[in-house]
């Protein structure tokens, strides 16, 4: 059972300046032990994220799922469905939890998101249908459908918040990306408008992955080796992170978005992703003390969480005054011939395969529990 934080001194002053605190994790044994609700009661958790990765290790483990695998078992699904049945019945159950932070924050925070198939990634149609079927078997307000931001997802993107249902773009690790994602945001609103939906109803967050960037270009100027690629170690990521806010100021302070806010469209949330270090040598909260800016969302695996509430340091926004500094920082990176582009196509590509090989373990492990549960029966 997780236990609730008791002094989260750290996580209200973030709120304090404008982030929302998501966990990144979700398991039946979590839903069910009581577990997230205290993380949403005391915690200072208002929303929840998911992905295949997370449904993985918690439905790959059995724990908490053996009276529904059964029943699958005995109606003879297919594995497939099994794993939504599952996933969906987790997420719902995540919705009616937050339903109150939902309610409270007038349905900016109180999220939790579902992603579509990763194998679909690269299919529009497709995605779309995924997404659409996803909605309605969660069959919640506050729940958001995660769609990845690769070349397939940025039209399925705009024809999913078109329809007004919630969108949280996941996997995006370059500027350009980015940007991408964003145009993509507005076209859906205007095509929520031009078929009467109510803007305000509709909410997406845009998921910046931020450790994935620093561990691949730390990698490449550890091989280098001089001092000057050895003291960039560690900046490449808040760099990308940060210059991605700037970028979120200039679009939603544009003209295009001004018409969208006068019918009171929502902006598009940056959350950061991926904050848990993966380099035992920098702090474990980084890149929670080192990206705040109001009007954006950090998504925290527990072991982040717990450590931001213990000894996070929250001194006012990390973000905006940085600009500069993050461009020569990336700058700094491109001249010693560690590219850029090379590395954001990189990450995105291993994402899209992490995730795919997650779903493809995990139904193999569901396969394998209804076989099982159907011999057992």
């Amino acid at each position: 059972m997780t236990e609730a934080i008791a002094t989260p001194g750290a996580l209200k002053r973030l709120a304090d300046e404008g982030v929302s605190v998501w966990l990144d994790d979700l398991s039946r044994s979590r839903i069910t032990s009581g577990g997230l609700a205290a993380l949403v009661d005391g915690g200072g958790v208002v929303g929840v994220t998911t992905n295949p990765s997370i449904f993985q290790a918690a439905i790959g483990s059995g724990e908490g799922y053996e009276e529904q695998l059964a029943d699958l078992a005995v109606r003879g699904v297919t594995v497939e469905e099994a794993v939504r049945m599952m996933t969906t019945a987790d997420v719902r159950a995540a919705a009616d939890i937050l339903h109150g932070v939902y309610t409270a924050s007038d349905g900016r925070d109180g999220r939790v998101s579902i992603e579509v198939d990763p194998r679909l990634a690269h299919n529009t149609e497709a995605t779309v249908a995924e997404a659409k079927q996803l909605a309605w078997l969660v069959d919640r307000p506050n729940v958001m459908i995660k769609i990845p931001a690769t070349r397939a997802g940025l039209p399925a993107i705009t024809e999913v918040i078109g329809l007004g249902i919630s969108v949280n773009v996941t996997l995006i690790f370059s500027l350009e990306r980015y940007r991408e994602v964003m145009a993509a945001y507005l076209a859906g609103l205007e095509k929520a408008a031009e078929r009467g939906l109510d803007l305000s109803k509709i909410h997406s967050v845009a998921s910046f992955f931020v450790s994935r960037v620093d561990s691949e270009i730390d990698k490449r100027l550890t091989a280098l080796g001089t001092d000057e690629a050895l003291a960039l170690k560690g900046r490449a990521a808040l760099a990308n992170a940060r210059l991605a806010y700037e970028a979120y100021e200039e679009v939603f302070g544009s003209a295009r978005w001004q018409a969208l806010a006068g019918g009171r469209a929502n902006k598009q949330r940056p959350l950061w992703a991926s904050t848990g270090v993966k380099d035992p040598a920098y702090k474990d909260t980084l890149y929670v003390d080192e990206l705040v800016a109001p009007g954006t969302v950090n998504t925290m695996p527990e072991a982040t969480l717990k450590a931001t509430a213990d000894h996070g340091e929250i001194t006012g926004d990390t973000v905006t005054g940085g600009y500069e500094q993050a461009r020569a920082d990336l700058a700094a990176v491109e001249r010693l011939g560690v590219s850029y582009d090379e590395v954001v196509q990189q990450l995105e590509d291993e994402g899209v395969a992490k995730f795919e090989t997650a779903w493809q373990e995990l139904l193999d492990a569901v396969t394998e529990s209804l076989k099982n549960k159907g011999v057992d029966a």
